[in-house]
């Protein structure tokens, strides 16, 4: 630097919030999240690989933060840049609590790459489909 730059310390914060509250999905800190959300953080948030709160959440079984987010204007079928759903990750995973929740929600089985439905047949979740309308 020469002295008269000055670090970009705003962006910086900006991208340290985002990754805080990412890694908060993940982990189930809703309270964290709700926290955020509530005084303005978009619930539409993705990581590089366009990986949302509400996958991140769902991918991990956290079924109370995806209806958390939901209530705040996350989008329960928000694809990846690879094109798989919230729904499609929980299905993998075997999280049925958290599925019920993205159906509740107004989820699709059938959006995606996999879709949902295609996942629960791939990985042998007889269970899941059951789940579905």
């Amino acid at each position: 630097m020469t002295g008269q730059e000055t670090p970009d310390t705003s962006a910086d914060a900006a991208i340290a919030l985002a990754h805080r509250l990412l890694d908060a999905a993940r982990e189930g800190d809703g309270a964290t999240l709700c926290r955020y959300l509530d005084a303005g953080v978009p619930a539409t948030l993705t990581n590089a690989a366009g990986d949302s709160l509400v996958m991140l959440a769902a991918y991990n079984g956290h079924s109370s933060v995806v209806a958390d987010l939901l209530a705040r204007g996350a989008d329960p079928e928000a694809a990846n840049d690879r094109g798989q759903t919230p729904l499609a990750g929980a299905v993998f995973k075997g999280y049925a609590d958290v599925v019920k929740v993205l159906l509740d929600a107004g989820a699709d089985p059938d959006a995606g790459t996999p879709s949902a439905r295609d996942a629960a047949g791939m990985f042998g979740r007889p269970d899941m489909l059951e789940l579905f309308p």
